[in-house]
């Protein structure tokens, strides 16, 4: 957990720029959660997604999304979100504050890439985040 001291706008936009980032949330996923806790003051936390399970009391697309904030203590938390609120599509309001999740793309990470530019890293790689090579680590999704 790390208190930035920017406008949330602002710091989701370099956040974007910095992290190599998904356009869906799986099981599985480690999330960036970033939150408004006053002006010009956000918090940045990161979470696994631990699983989800729909809503049946809400017409709308709704999901009680199971996050595991990796945190000391580790903190279990059930956050009751649509799609675009977890998938870093929408910025959301909780309590009042504005709010920003996301997945990263944590195949951009892998191989000892990381930062911005290196071949494995964020802008690395043609420019799509990814890997050299293809970025397919092997794995088959399940449903």
């Amino acid at each position: 957990m790390e208190l930035i001291f920017t406008p949330f706008d602002k710091f989701v936009d370099d956040l974007k720029a910095q992290f190599s980032l998904k356009d869906d949330t799986l099981e599985g996923d480690l999330l960036v959660v970033a939150r408004e806790i006053a002006a010009e003051q956000t918090m940045i936390d990161f979470a696994h997604v631990a699983g989800f399970t729909a809503d049946p009391t809400k017409r709308a697309e709704w999901w009680h999304v199971r996050l595991l904030f990796l945190s000391f203590p580790l903190i279990n938390v059930v956050f009751t979100l649509q799609t675009p609120h977890f998938t870093g599509r929408e910025i959301f309001l909780m309590g009042g504050k504005k709010v920003f999740i996301k997945a990263l793309d944590t195949r951009a990470y892998r191989d000892g890439g990381g930062g911005p530019g290196d071949p494995g890293g964020p802008g690395g790689g043609g420019g799509d985040g990814r890997p050299p090579g293809g970025g397919n680590p092997g794995f088959t999704l399940v449903r």
